[in-house]
């Protein structure tokens, strides 16, 4: 009897080169950045965790939505994320989700997803440069300037 299987496949183009693109040199510079990638129709109403893909040399590759949750919390998945990771050959990331409170601080759940993540992304070679936290007025909390990260 012949045993069947599902085939696998990946790719990953790329719209335009990222040559030409934004390096991220700083903390603001990242969040401004995440910052337009949000809707804000929606940013003060429920969470989001998205994620900053960068190459080497720290420039944007692009922006992804991992999870929309609800007003106090959203699910962040590690598996896809570093699906996503390793599907577009990102070597660097900077993870970012909102408070719709308003609050800029990290909560205790905050701080394990981030270093969970940060291991994780040890075993592949895959550097987590920061964690930053939106509030829907535009300001920011980054971990890697506080000492977090």
């Amino acid at each position: 009897m012949l045993n069947k299987v599902n085939e696998i496949q990946l790719s990953y183009k790329e719209s335009f080169l990222t040559s030409c693109e934004t390096t991220i040199s700083s903390s603001s510079k990242a969040a401004a950045i995440l910052l337009q990638s949000f809707d804000m129709n929606t940013i003060a109403l429920q969470e989001t965790f998205k994620v900053l893909l960068l190459n080497n040399s720290n420039k944007v590759k692009g922006v992804y939505t991992l999870s929309i949750g609800g007003i106090t919390g959203t699910l962040v998945d590690i598996r896809i994320l570093f699906a996503v990771v390793l599907k577009s050959l990102s070597t660097a990331v900077i993870l970012c989700h909102n408070h719709p409170s308003g609050t800029l601080k990290a909560s205790e759940l905050d701080k394990e997803i981030t270093e969970k993540i940060r291991k994780a992304g040890s075993y592949l070679d895959v550097k987590v440069l920061d964690h930053i936290i939106l509030s829907p007025d535009g300001k920011y909390f980054s971990f890697a300037d506080n000492g977090l990260l």
